[in-house]
């Protein structure tokens, strides 16, 4: 069903009332003549929370397991005995799995929003319709 608003006021109350019947914000089509930040915030009430955090989290523990995991390895298979000093050294690790943690949290925060956002879309980018300066609401019900 298609909804046709000349102001942004009643595109918002019936916004609302669709949301309010159980409608998901993914089932929604807005077209808008611009940004509205009002709409955005009534948009985020009704989304559910996302995922983004776990992909952020199995990153950032890879990431943290392979700075400490890569130099032990590495040091128990060529081993350089200095200064009476241990071999498995983790203090001196420590920044490895830092940066580590950092550079793969961030890389699977990207992927995992590429992903979760279905991104590249380059179907969905354009709209041929022409609404002009109103405001529509697009649903299936």
């Amino acid at each position: 069903m298609e909804y046709r608003f000349d102001d942004k006021h009643s595109f918002m109350e019936k916004l609302e009332e669709v949301f309010k019947s159980g409608v998901k914000p993914n089932d929604v089509k807005m077209v808008l003549p611009h940004p509205d930040h009002d709409i955005e915030h009534l948009v985020e009430e009704y989304t559910p929370a996302s995922k983004l955090k776990f992909f952020t989290l199995a990153g950032g523990l890879t990431g943290c397991f392979t700075g400490f995991a890569f130099p032990s390895f590495t040091v128990l298979d060529w081993p350089l005995i200095t200064g009476g000093k241990p071999l498995l050294s983790w203090p001196a690790w420590v920044v490895i799995a830092f940066e580590l943690t950092i550079l793969l949290g961030a890389l699977a925060s990207f992927t995992g929003m590429l992903f979760l956002s279905k991104l590249p879309r380059f179907s969905k980018m354009l709209s041929p319709d022409e609404y002009g300066n109103q405001y529509v609401l697009i649903t299936d019900e």
